[in-house]
């Protein structure tokens, strides 16, 4: 099959895009299925309302899409689960019985490619990693200079899939919706925390589900919102998941200010996460996934970077404050410190986030009264 326009999709499998069954093997971690909304995005405008488009995706990821409408169905696939139904031969079952003119593969991974090819996708187009070249029918080659592996964007690099499969340009602007529900369970969170109705809220994101050493130290998120507290004269909402319960309630306690609050204790599910976050000014972030959600949703964000540099999650569409130190370690893409100083994360200091977060404010304030 050659890449190119839908009328030539048409001609080499002689499927019309209302007939078109699609299906896209979605990333497994948050902020790259948020990064790979500019290619949801391309996939249906290319094919229109008509095809049928499914995307199959870690169960966790469920709310991540819900109020789009780039996908007519989820499926939900786990190798590991213990529900056989979202297991991998339960999958090729389903795929099978579907007849999918086209499965786009968006994670790297050989598993993913071989449920394709054995769920019998006509066409699978994906990067040729990981020894999976011989599944697919149309192989994309990572980027590279000099012949060595780059680092890249990711949006970019979901965008061009999209492209091997007939797609136009793009905007990478990342996008996200929320659903009622999950602006009336905001509104409880708003309620039951007392948090202002005025906009003047920041959001402090602590997460690090690649490892510790992504991670900010507690106490310079408790100084940070005390100054964004007690000088910029805003509240600050420290958006946690289940498994950063406990440090988001020891910000607030090491913070020791009444308007400092943590999502420790309300709902925690990504629905109300997206409401909640789309609700603060701007967010103050690890590089871990809700940073992805508040720029989808045009928020500003300053982002502290050690382990990972910033290539990787870069989307040029949104004001982004992307703090990354000049150390020979940074980048290391360690999931905890291997030299134990941490100072890649350490050495970013809280006058330095202050600063930058004081400069957006007094930006947004400019253009609001321009």
């Amino acid at each position: 099959m050659k890449s190119g326009t839908a009328i030539g999709w048409k001609w080499v499998r002689g499927v019309s895009s209302v007939d078109m069954k699609i299906a896209v093997f979605l990333p497994n971690w948050l902020g790259d299925m948020v990064m790979a909304t500019p290619a949801l995005r391309a996939i249906r405008q290319h094919f229109g309302a008509e095809a049928r488009i499914v995307g199959i995706l870690r169960p966790y990821l469920a709310e991540v899409l819900a109020g789009s409408d780039w996908l007519d169905e989820q499926w939900y696939f786990n190798p590991r689960a213990e529900q056989k139904k979202i297991r991998q031969l339960a999958v090729v079952q389903r795929m099978r019985q579907e007849q999918f003119d086209l499965a786009l593969l968006l994670p790297n991974s050989l598993r993913t490619a071989a449920v394709a090819w054995l769920g019998r996708a006509k066409e699978r187009i994906g990067y040729a990693r990981y020894g999976r070249g011989m599944l697919l029918t149309r192989k994309l080659d990572s980027p590279r200079a000099h012949g060595r592996m780059v680092d890249y964007p990711m949006v970019d690099y979901y965008l061009k899939i999209a492209e091997a499969a007939g797609c136009g340009p793009q905007s990478p602007r990342l996008e996200l919706s929320t659903r009622e529900a999950d602006e009336h369970s905001a509104d409880k969170v708003w309620r039951a925390l007392g948090l202002r109705t005025d906009g003047r809220v920041l959001t402090f994101n602590c997460s690090g589900a690649y490892g510790a050493a992504k991670l900010w130290p507690v106490e310079y998120f408790a100084e940070l919102a005390r100054r964004a507290v007690d000088t910029l004269d805003h509240d600050v909402l420290v958006v946690c998941g289940p498994k950063e319960r406990e440090i988001g309630r020891q910000i607030v306690r090491d913070a020791d200010r009444r308007r400092v609050f943590s999502m420790a204790d309300q709902a925690l599910g990504i629905g109300t996460a997206k409401a909640c976050i789309r609700r603060g000014r701007l967010m103050v972030s690890t590089d871990s996934g809700p940073r992805h959600i508040a720029a989808a949703f045009g928020k500003p964000v300053v982002t502290m970077y050690g382990p990972m540099l910033p290539i990787w999650s870069q989307n040029p569409t949104v004001e982004a404050v992307d703090l990354v130190l000049d150390l020979e370690c940074v980048g290391c893409q360690n999931r905890v410190c291997p030299l134990g100083h941490h100072r890649c994360m350490r050495d970013i200091s809280v006058d330095m986030v202050y600063a930058e977060v004081a400069r957006l404010l007094e930006e947004g304030r400019a253009a609001c009264a321009a």
